[in-house]
């Protein structure tokens, strides 16, 4: 972790104040979205080359810092896995929206094309498989930790190709890759999840939080620990990416990859690939929809949503 990126803390403060949740464009310093996460927004505030991940879900100082503490240590043991990550600065802001602490994420802005899902789009089949490597051999990297350190830290990972971002490349070797979305610190220490898994439930509706708890939170925490599930939802995702050509390439690369590894993992199938997708389009389309249900009754109750949702996703 970074802390010397040159962050303008009085003018995020500025921002901050003058920013209109429901409509971006009418804000007093008005952001420029570059992409919108399952639960915050990350933002362009003008040009000084860095880009803001908005996180308002804090009630506390406690909770900040129980965040802070599990923010640094999933960042230091992704880096003794060998992994690369983006240099990233955690800004707390002294005003509050309601009742929540602001934090922002604060990291480097990255070219369009160097982010793994832009590439994919667009790239050839030969040059999507070597891009699905590279991300399997980081993925790989957190298998051995984990594999190394049983039984005392366990690292978990979305590995999805929308979360690295291409640092080298050669036209015929594996591309060189950062991994930067590292807002959600999972790490486990003896078994134990040091992130408070609760700030994550705290921008869904509250008609839907007690649910969530029981039947979702613990299998989505789980999903990032296990190894078949990170590729699978990797390779789903290409649905998303309007490349579901690439799905059978990519599951015979990817089958033939971790056949060669000292942890393989059983076959992955292509039925199981769309099924997982089909599932996980449907509960974050309804989620959405019950977040914007939500935004609506805090208005009419006079209190601040304090969250920015995305418009229509594609899925």
């Amino acid at each position: 972790m970074n802390e010397q990126l040159p962050v303008d803390i009085e003018r995020l403060e500025q921002f901050e104040a003058g920013l209109n949740l429901a409509h971006l464009e009418r804000s007093a310093i008005p952001p420029q979205v570059l992409g919108y996460g399952e639960i915050s927004a990350v933002l362009a505030i003008g040009d000084d080359g860095l880009a803001y991940k908005r996180m308002p879900m804090f009630l506390s100082e406690a909770e900040i810092e129980g965040y802070r503490r599990a923010f640094a240590r999933y960042i230091e043991a992704l880096t003794e896995a060998g992994l690369t990550v983006a240099p990233s600065r955690l800004v707390q802001l002294k005003q509050r929206c309601g009742a929540h602490h602001v934090l922002y994420l604060v990291q480097r802005r990255l070219p369009g094309d160097a982010i793994g899902n832009r590439r994919v789009q667009t790239a050839d089949a030969d040059g999507a498989g070597r891009l699905l490597e590279s991300a399997l051999r980081e993925i790989a990297k957190v298998a051995r930790y984990n594999q190394c350190q049983a039984g005392a830290w366990a690292l978990g990972i979305d590995g999805q190709i929308s979360n690295w971002a291409i640092m080298g490349e050669a036209m015929d070797a594996p591309s060189a890759l950062c991994y930067f979305d590292i807002t959600t610190p999972l790490v486990r220490r003896a078994g134990v999840e040091q992130l408070n898994a609760e700030l994550f439930l705290r921008s869904a509706p509250s008609f839907l939080r007690w649910a969530l708890r029981r039947f979702f939170l613990q299998d989505v925490l789980d999903r990032y620990y296990d190894l078949r599930r990170i590729v699978i939802d990797l390779i789903a995702n290409l649905h998303k990416e309007g490349r579901p050509d690439l799905i059978p390439s990519w599951i015979e690369r990817a089958n033939r990859f971790f056949a060669e590894q000292p942890f393989p993992i059983e076959p992955l199938q292509r039925r199981e690939i769309d099924a997982y997708y089909r599932e996980d389009a449907f509960i974050w389309r309804f989620y959405l929809a019950a977040r914007r249900i939500d935004r609506k009754l805090h208005r009419w109750r006079g209190r601040t949503y304090p969250y920015l949702l995305p418009g229509k996703i594609r899925r």
